[in-house]
């Protein structure tokens, strides 16, 4: 990702000097009309310290688009909303548009500042399939988005960023009215660890839908697995729950952070009152500097009540044949992949990866990458690794379609971020959940291979499950 962005350096604070940034801006104006083109201008400052879910308590709402994401291993969160720039596709051609974008937009974009993590960062979504999406599917096939307002804390520091599309016929009157809102908004709050979660009661009672029978779709893909049509195949069960009152989003949220703190934590919506949130353990791509991580997570066990039986299943599940053959099918892939686009991938060795009431097995993999290479370009090589499709991935999604009832959407699909410099993350929409109001969809997905088992499959859904229901309800 060669694109260079031009940075202005600047001093003060200009977010906070109206006077200074009107006269900035309509110098960027008086530029756009002379060029007959806008520009993006991007603005940095730190600010006190704050709680990004915080800010997100506050401003949620039906028609807002936004994204939140949050590692709390990295001490990182992300919060986006608004809209300065953005773009949506159906089209098989997805990722190579969605880029093309980003370089365009990024050949129009000035930076003003120099404040050490404070880049515009693009949010991407898409969706599991690229095409014949189902017409209620409430996020469409690719989304791209420049945020106006953008919030990022890292290392107990904290940073705006506001993000601007300058134009000949923009009001900025208009304009310097909004950023001074969001900046003054912002600069009230403070930080803040414990969310309101007074909307979650126990007279939030629900009822659960199935999707289908996922036991008889499991002993039915096991007979075209023992005939050779495919090795293995990801099949992904659904459960609808309609609840009493509003599913409180920041209060799930913050539920989800603290019990699995070791999963990327992230929300997103359509901005036409659709969220989608969970509680990922699985990174697609993390890219800093030109040095590529990715991890192959295929290979599940239950946690022990206590350290000598989570000790002995961790054991098992490091012997267990069954578990290790679908665990190498996933590295296999994303090693061949990598080697497609011209790198030389490192696996780590086999590792476990512990969460609260799950462990998987884990194998880190590691590349240098080539300037020239675009996130998105490994996105679009990786997805969908074999850990949430199967082996042959062709011949898996095509399975899917047949036995899954109901409409993926941005189940297991990649979701994530790209800054000005190529530093991305993605990661995998699993143990994640579409909702609206008082409804929300549940997903969760099981490996089916040879050997496996139909109902410790079911018991495996139901643990994951079992993660997104003690957050929501």
């Amino acid at each position: 990702m060669s694109t260079a962005v031009p940075v202005v350096p600047y001093h003060g604070n200009l977010i906070q000097d109206e006077k200074e940034l009107y006269r900035f801006l309509l110098s960027c104006q008086e530029k756009s009309i002379d060029h007959g083109k806008s520009q993006i201008v991007s603005f940095s400052q730190k600010i006190n310290l704050i709680d990004p879910l915080a800010v997100l308590e506050e401003i949620i709402q039906p028609n807002l688009l936004y994204c939140y994401w949050e590692n709390r291993r990295k001490d990182e969160a992300i919060l986006g909303y608004g809209v300065t720039k953005s773009l949506t596709l159906d089209s098989p051609h997805r990722f190579s548009q969605s880029q093309e974008f980003i370089e365009n937009s990024l050949n129009h974009t000035l930076r003003v500042g120099e404040v050490f993590n404070g880049e515009p960062y693009w949010f991407c979504s898409f969706t599991f399939f690229e095409s014949e999406l189902n017409q209620n599917t409430p996020f469409p096939a690719a989304t791209i988005f420049l945020p106006q307002i953008q919030i990022i804390k890292k290392q107990q520091q904290c940073i705006l960023v506001v993000n601007c599309s300058i134009n000949p016929k923009i009001n900025l009157k208009l304009l310097l009215e909004q950023i001074n809102y969001n900046t003054q908004f912002i600069n009230r709050s403070r930080l803040k660890d414990s969310i309101d979660s007074s909307e979650k009661s126990s007279k939030n009672l629900a009822e659960f839908y199935p999707s289908y029978n996922f036991k008889s779709a499991v002993a039915s893909a096991l007979k075209s697995i023992e005939s050779h049509q495919f090795s293995k195949l990801v099949l992904a069960h659904a459960i609808d729950v309609i609840a009493a009152q509003k599913f409180p989003i920041v209060a799930s949220l913050n539920n989800l952070r603290k019990q699995y703190p070791d999963c990327y934590t992230f929300s997103l919506s359509n901005g036409k009152g659709h969220h989608f949130i969970g509680a990922s353990p699985e990174r697609l791509i993390s890219i800093e500097n030109q040095q590529l991580v990715t991890d192959a997570l295929a290979g599940s066990a239950p946690r022990g009540k206590t350290p000598q039986e989570d000790h002995n299943i961790a054991q098992t599940l490091l012997r267990n044949e069954k578990e290790r053959r679908e665990h190498q099918a996933v590295s296999e892939f994303i090693s061949q992949r990598l080697f497609k686009l011209g790198l030389a991938p490192h696996c780590s060795p086999l590792k476990l990866l512990k969460l609260s009431n799950i462990q998987h097995l884990w194998t880190p993999i590691y590349a240098h990458l080539k300037p020239q290479i675009h996130p998105l370009q490994i996105v679009a090589q990786l997805h969908p690794t074999p850990a949430v499709a199967g082996v042959p991935t062709d011949i898996a999604c095509e399975q899917i379609r047949q036995y899954e009832t109901f409409d993926r959407g941005l189940y297991a699909a990649p979701l994530g971020w790209i800054d000005f410099q190529g530093n991305s993350e993605f990661i995998v929409g699993i143990r994640s959940a579409l909702i609206q109001d008082n409804i929300a969809r549940l997903y969760a997905g099981a490996g089916i291979v040879s050997g496996s088992d139909p109902d410790k499959e079911l018991a495996e859904i139901q643990l994951k499950f079992q993660a997104l229901m003690k957050a929501l309800l």
